[in-house]
């Protein structure tokens, strides 16, 4: 699977929806997530760096200490609504499964450039079909529709989202490296 991308879920209080999109298939995997793990797999795709390391950064370098690295991580079940995740790594030719919530595996994924996989019957029970483009065309039209007064405004966000940074405010980042993306399109 590779990130599609993060969204804000309104009917979920705030949180956000990590959209999973198979590599060579046409099925979609929405899972929310909590701001804090949303805004750390942003800050990691984007390349943003913090000027101290955050949970997942210290994660993987505990693991990466011991000579270790993330091999995969395995979205396995969904029960009840949650979905569960194990992070896959060898050590001393032993494989390893380690529990976690798939935001956190997804997050210290990303960190080593480990591959995501959802078991089949996940896939099945929660994926949904894409229609090609159908939903992405429409969603950037209204994006642009909304922005297209704002295109001169590009700078001074991209000053706002350094000065975000600098001062460790990685939500307020986040909202401006995804507004400014949908600007630059």
């Amino acid at each position: 699977m590779d990130i599609l991308g993060l969204s804000t879920s309104p009917s979920s209080g705030g949180a956000y929806a990590l959209i999973l999109t198979e590599k060579d298939g046409g099925k979609r995997l929405p899972i929310i997530i909590g701001t804090f793990e949303a805004q750390a797999i942003a800050l990691e795709l984007e390349s943003i760096k913090p000027p101290r390391p955050m949970t997942h950064d210290l994660i993987k370098n505990i693991i990466m200490s011991f000579d270790s690295a993330i091999d995969y991580v395995l979205i396995n079940e969904l029960s009840d609504g949650t979905f569960f995740a194990k992070l896959v790594f060898t050590r001393d030719d032993e494989k390893i499964e380690i529990d976690a919530r798939p935001s956190d595996a997804i997050a210290v994924a990303i960190r080593f450039g480990a591959s995501i996989f959802v078991h089949k019957s996940v896939l099945d029970e929660a994926g949904i079909e894409s229609e090609e483009d159908k939903g992405e065309k429409s969603t950037a039209q209204t994006v642009k529709s909304e922005e297209t007064n704002e295109l001169s405004g590009i700078e001074k966000l991209e000053q706002d989202l350094q000065t975000a940074i600098e001062t460790e405010n990685y939500e307020k980042a986040a909202k401006l490296r995804d507004q400014i993306k949908r600007l630059k399109g």
